[in-house]
């Protein structure tokens, strides 16, 4: 393993880490999913550069598009979240409630 591979190994790692053990405010599960997929990112387009292939030069650009996504659903769910319950933090939200 290069140290550039290790590098974001860790780096995704961390961000999952940060989202199983520090789930106390959805903004930062928000931040660790971005972190996720931004190594995510970062890995995917080093690997289309080594490849040296035109095949796979789409991927990161789908990827990066797919993290849009999730972050502005995760902020509008963010903001839903503050105004009806008052507050972001996870442990206020319950399921069983309609």
């Amino acid at each position: 393993m290069t140290p550039l591979q290790f590098t974001f190994s860790t780096a995704f790692l961390l961000g999952l880490a940060g989202l199983a053990f520090h789930r106390t405010h959805l903004l930062s599960a928000l931040l660790c999913l971005e972190g996720m997929m931004l190594s995510l990112f970062l890995a995917l387009s080093l690997w289309t550069l080594e490849l040296g292939t035109t095949g796979f030069s789409a991927s990161p650009l789908i990827l990066l598009a797919f993290s849009a996504c999730e972050a502005s659903a995760g902020l509008a769910l963010l903001v839903a979240t503050a105004r009806t319950h008052g507050t972001d933090h996870l442990q206020s939200l319950n399921l069983l409630q309609c």
